[in-house]
């Protein structure tokens, strides 16, 4: 304590407070104060357990081109398979077209086996919407698609397959209903009253009998 006290005073009283020699303290080297704004690095750390676990590590990204995983067999797929329309069906048919009186001679020869049980007025109906349907045919308003479609219509009408027939007239209805609305009735009634016929009396004659 003594090396603090100004030397030469010596007047001062025995209960009066020392006086420190600032000078000396200074060049003393007194505690260094710490600096604050230096930036500190979290430490990293490389243990196991709960308490010392290094930080998550990002999944890398798949380059681009890369094909996804194999699906899993017991996972049901989300799109469920196309079965091919008859359009596709019919590509390799449309090469050739069917004439007309090929077509007609099996539904006439079905209206022809009706006019024993049948209305005349049903029976006359039928015919004249099957003449609209050759006329239509004869001046080109009707599709290939449709021409084939009702060619086979009429192979079933023949073959006396009346659910296959109906098949058909369905979806001549749904996917060209612009070009057969106006006969298509016709053939629709022809196919229900062929089918409650007997077989037998369904046989096919020549449309001009």
């Amino acid at each position: 304590m003594s090396e603090f006290v100004k030397p030469g005073n010596q007047e001062h009283g025995w209960n009066d407070p020392p006086q420190f020699s600032y000078g000396s303290q200074k060049d003393s080297g007194g505690p260094k104060r710490n600096i604050l704004n230096k930036r500190v690095h979290a430490p990293q750390f490389t243990g196991s357990g709960s308490e010392m676990q290094s930080p998550p590590v990002a999944m890398p990204t798949p380059p681009r081109g890369m094909n996804p995983p194999p699906m899993d067999s017991s996972t049901p797929p989300s799109v469920c398979p196309k079965t091919p329309s008859d359009g596709k069906m019919e590509a390799g048919e449309l090469e050739t077209e069917p004439s007309v009186e090929d077509v007609q001679e099996p539904l006439y020869g079905a209206l022809n086996a009706c006019r024993h049980t049948v209305k005349k007025q049903i029976c006359d109906d039928v015919e004249r919407r099957l003449k609209l349907f050759e006329d239509m045919w004869k001046s080109g308003k009707l599709s290939p698609l449709v021409k084939h479609r009702m060619h086979r219509l009429s192979q079933d009408l023949k073959r006396k397959n009346w659910d296959a027939a109906d098949e058909i007239h369905r979806g001549l209805m749904v996917d060209h209903v612009a070009e057969v609305s106006q006969w298509m009735v016709g053939v629709k009634r022809l196919i229900a009253e062929a089918r409650s016929l007997n077989p037998e009396q369904n046989d096919c004659t020549d449309p001009g009998s």
